[in-house]
């Protein structure tokens, strides 16, 4: 469909959304509705219903005078968006059932900070969208930094413009979105009908720089996920349902007088070339201090792993290793990083890739091994492992991973390591806590993500969102006993992929295949193309 002024065969001058003149040339294809032949925004109708972002509200219908809803609106910003619908098992809302067939639109939309809810448990779906929340959400599903609301001041009825509404109506006005009336008013509390959306939603389209942002592109950051528990077949399933491209099987662990147990399973290398997927194999110590010790204080040791080690890479075409040494000696600092460059120095030589994951530094005994910056400079990657904030262990309940300590731990890792090299590993576990009646912890047991959603399912739970920890948080009590826990689901761990996206770094980790809600690679996959757009 051609667009824009022209001499065209035919030219329809067709009057937009409260007066705001938009010329359109006639469909070339035939009118997918009845009912649009003399609406103003026929054309724009036509071109969103062809690009799947807008459709009727029956097979022959668009009904374009009519109010469109939340629920509509937060779905054609979706779609608009290139996104796909999460069918998460975790929702704050009441009066969105899962049934519903906008209940992945909205979780989509709330999980990217597009579209929030009307309360902390309502979503209000079959809600008309007035003029200024129209505003709103446009300006931040295009993530447009807000002008000063002193544009919103020369409409007429600005004084009735909503003041959080305000910064968007300016944007939304700035940007040639959404203007006033002919007599030189906003209407802001006026619902927005389904053709007046339409134009909206076009507009976006007709924008070059914008449109050329919705086009796919390939994203090649890494995204790598550990083998724990599962068989290969397991493994290989799982990897095949998400958007994984780097595996890190458990296939090497040092032992006495610099052996290395091999448990590599050439059947995984096969399938994993086959199916375009690198093996960076993970090389662990058991978080044996001791024996950890003995082989990087004996240079003889140390040089039989290095050894072994790349001889394990090349005679299996692996593309990588992946060291995971924890419990780590303080004393054992400078032979570990001795022992890593000993190790990338052999592995450069055939073109493999060396990581190493690595804890927050918390100012304790437990990383004291690690010297960021001299790993930073010898490996190709440095994996955090934003995780175990609080443990099984701990005396207070608390969150595995919230967005705060997260952060922290990348923020403090970015000032000695560069961040095309850091790598941010998210959990898909956390910790089921039992409280006695004074609230302290009486147990604590470790959960997969998805015993948690069956739990939340099963008890019809309703969690409650916490900003500063990017999580949900829910209680409940099973066998009169209380827990409580710090949910992982996709919305948390898409607040944690921002922080990927907002400083750049290569890529994630997930600490462990097969523990996940299979929903998981939908929200990683809507929050890379979306905080992927540079509009």
């Amino acid at each position: 469909m051609k667009r824009g002024i022209g001499v065209i065969t035919t030219v329809i001058f067709s009057v937009c959304l409260f007066g705001q003149a938009v010329n359109c040339s006639a469909a070339t294809s035939a009118q997918p509705f009845t009912d649009i032949s003399s609406s103003f925004a026929k054309e724009a109708i036509i071109d969103l219903y062809t690009k799947n972002i807008m459709n009727g509200t029956s097979t022959s219908t668009f009904s374009s005078t009519k109010p469109i809803t939340r629920a509509e609106f937060t779905k054609s910003l979706d779609t608009l968006l290139g996104l796909d619908s999460v069918t998460s098992a975790v929702s704050p809302f009441t009066d969105v059932p899962e049934s519903a067939w906008y209940y992945g639109w909205i979780q989509t939309a709330l999980q990217l900070g597009i579209a929030n809810g009307t309360s902390a448990s309502t979503f209000s779906p079959t809600k008309s969208v007035t003029r200024q929340e129209a505003a709103q959400l446009l300006v931040r599903a295009l993530r447009q930094t807000t002008v000063s609301s002193a544009d919103a001041e020369g409409f007429k009825d600005a004084g009735i413009i909503a003041g959080w509404a305000k910064p968007a109506v300016a944007s939304a006005k700035k940007l040639g979105l959404l203007m006033g009336d002919n007599a030189g008013n906003f209407r802001p509390n006026d619902s927005i009908t389904r053709a007046e959306a339409a134009v909206m939603l076009d507009r976006v389209l007709l924008n070059a720089k914008w449109s050329a942002e919705l086009k796919p592109v390939m994203n090649d950051s890494i995204r790598l996920g550990w083998q724990y528990g599962q068989t290969t077949a397991e493994f290989e399933q799982t990897v095949l349902q998400s958007n994984v491209n780097t595996l890190s099987p458990r296939w090497y662990f040092i032992g006495p007088s610099g052996t290395i147990t091999d448990n590599t399973d050439k059947s995984l290398v096969t399938w994993a070339n086959r199916n375009n997927k690198k093996i960076w194999a993970m090389v662990g110590n058991r978080s044996d201090q001791k024996l950890t010790h003995m082989m990087l204080s004996d240079s003889t040791a140390r040089a039989t792993v290095v050894n072994s080690l790349v001889s394990a890479v090349a005679s299996n075409g692996l593309a990588g290793l992946n060291i995971d040494f924890e419990n780590v000696a303080p004393e054992d600092r400078t032979s570990f990083t001795t022992f890593i460059t000993e190790l990338k120095t052999k592995l450069s030589a055939i073109n493999a890739v060396l990581a190493v994951n690595v804890s927050p530094d918390l100012g304790t005994d437990w990383t004291d091994a690690f010297d960021y910056a001299a790993l930073g400079k010898q490996a190709d990657y440095i994996v955090m492992m934003g995780y175990d904030e609080y443990w099984s262990e701990s005396e207070t309940a608390g969150p595995n991973a919230s967005l705060t300590y997260v952060s922290n731990a990348v923020e403090k890792l970015r000032q000695s390591v560069a961040d095309n090299k850091i790598v941010l590993a998210m959990p898909t576990y956390l910790i089921d806590w039992t409280l006695n009646s004074d609230g302290n912890v009486a147990s604590a047991s470790y959960m997969t993500m998805k015993e948690q959603n069956e739990k939340i399912s099963s008890f019809s739970l309703r969690p409650v969102w916490d900003e500063n920890l990017g999580q949900y948080t829910v209680q409940f009590t099973s066998i009169g006993a209380k827990h409580r826990l710090w949910v992982e689901d996709g919305r948390s761990l898409t607040a944690k992929y921002r922080l990927i996206a907002d400083t750049k770094l290569a890529g994630w980790a997930v600490w462990y295949m097969g523990a996940e809600s299979v929903d998981i690679w939908t929200s990683l996959r809507n929050a890379e193309k979306y905080y992927g757009y540079k509009f």
